[in-house]
């Protein structure tokens, strides 16, 4: 659990259309010690988040201008602040869809607010720097500090959104070795038994080996072995 100190300096951006809806996360982070504050459109959200270094977004996927989804690809565009998105209960689709544009997590509705601040504990937990004797790994040049969850080749950092992040990590790992399916998303999504799971997995993982592509130049970086899971292959040294 983060400590009051943390929470108190943790400002929360909750972009949603219902003001019934943001009521509930609004009391739902502020009854755990975090800042909020609210947007009710995408338009007024990005205003706010170019002004603004927020710790963390909740984001609506349904909103009256464009999406919660083209929303999320813009700020990730942008910037690497981590983004809970809301989504409708059972829609494996609208989940897909957040993640694939960038978000670190997401809460279906109806939810609980002590879960929704759990989770946005959790994701602030996992994201925010501390003082640490950095752990480097390195495949080739590709570098990770694990600490940071910063990602670098050849000096240059590849942005990353935290999700993204971990899953890089848990394959950098075990460089040249199979990574089952159930011990990413344990490590990935703290739960092998997530809606949707392999999909979302899927999903990321494309992203992920696009993400590395492009910054790379290198092909087939990351695999899919059939039936088994993923590995990320060893880079020969230069």
């Amino acid at each position: 659990m983060m400590d009051n100190e943390a929470l108190n300096t943790s400002r929360v951006l909750v972009v949603d259309d219902e003001p019934q809806m943001r009521s509930i996360v609004t009391f739902a982070m502020e009854t755990k010690g975090f800042h909020t504050a609210t947007a009710s459109s995408a338009a007024a959200a990005w205003t706010m988040v170019c002004q603004e270094k927020f710790a963390l977004i909740i984001l609506d996927l349904m909103l009256p201008d464009y999406s919660g989804v083209e929303l999320c690809r813009r700020i990730r565009s942008r910037m690497d602040t981590p983004i809970i998105m809301l989504t409708a209960l059972g829609e494996e689709e609208d989940r897909v869809q957040g993640l694939e544009a960038g978000a670190d997590d997401y809460v279906t509705k109806p939810f609980s607010p002590r879960e929704l601040a759990l989770r946005a504990s959790a994701v602030l937990r996992r994201f925010s720097p501390e003082a640490h004797t950095p752990e480097i790994l390195e495949n080739g040049e590709l570098r990770m500090d694990v600490s940071a969850l910063e990602l670098t080749y050849r000096n240059q950092r590849i942005p990353l959104s935290e999700i993204e992040s971990r899953l890089c990590l848990a394959l950098l790992r075990r460089a040249g070795e199979v990574v089952p399916t159930r011990v990413l998303l344990n490590e990935v999504w703290e739960s092998a038994q997530i809606p949707g799971g392999k999909e979302i997995l899927k999903t990321t993982v494309y992203r992920l080996r696009k993400i590395l592509n492009q910054a790379t130049g290198l092909d087939d970086l990351i695999r899919n072995v059939r039936y088994r899971g993923y590995l990320m292959r060893e880079i020969s040294p230069r």
